[in-house]
């Protein structure tokens, strides 16, 4: 059995490594300093003159509790926190577009956003078939002949035209449509010619 003398390069480098992974190794398992000794909390006295105190996150300082393991009810951290008062600055967030008011200008007067007045609705487009005739037969329903540019459409009542006009109502003067798309009902009279 060959040992890899052939390919010294090879195992100086494995030999090398080999020091590096047992080092390391080590190392992780066997501390070299003694770790501190861990420090007890100190209990200030609830009457000590200097409070501990912190800022919140809008700012404002509030004397700071410390932890207690006492289950009882701490009535006044409760007085506290129902004293506080929420100051915003009157924007309704579940409003899309909604706008905080301005209490005082720069000049001292209040100032108002003017009122949010939401765009005018436009109008559905017309409907533009044009009726010309019927195609009736005995024993069959009432069929109309719809024009549109040049295309023309035989139709039913209850069916659907050119995928987007329902037909309504078959009278002998006029026909009823309803445009699906727009939610758009017109009545189109009978054109001569």
């Amino acid at each position: 059995m060959k040992l890899g003398v052939e390919n010294r390069k090879e195992l100086i480098a494995l030999a090398v490594l080999g020091v590096i992974a047992a080092i390391t190794t080590t190392s992780m398992f066997w501390p070299s300093a003694p770790l501190p000794a861990p420090v007890a909390p100190q209990a200030a006295s609830p009457n000590s003159k200097g409070a501990a105190v912190r800022r919140t996150a809008s700012g404002k300082f509030v004397r700071a509790s410390e932890p207690r393991l006492d289950p009882t009810l701490d009535l006044d951290l409760l007085r506290q926190s129902e004293e506080i008062k929420y100051a915003g600055n009157a924007r309704n967030i579940f409003v899309a577009g909604s706008t905080p008011t301005v209490v005082a200008g720069h000049n001292g007067t209040t100032d108002k956003p003017p009122a949010y007045v939401p765009p005018p609705v436009p109008a559905p487009p017309p409907i533009n078939l044009k009726f010309f005739g019927f195609a009736n037969k005995p024993g069959e329903p009432k069929k109309i002949f719809l024009s549109q540019g040049d295309d023309i459409f035989i139709a039913a009542e209850g069916d659907i035209v050119n995928r987007r006009y329902r037909v309504l109502h078959i009278s002998p003067a006029a026909v009823d449509i309803e445009d699906v798309l727009n939610n758009n009902r017109q009545s189109i009279p009978l054109t001569q010619g």
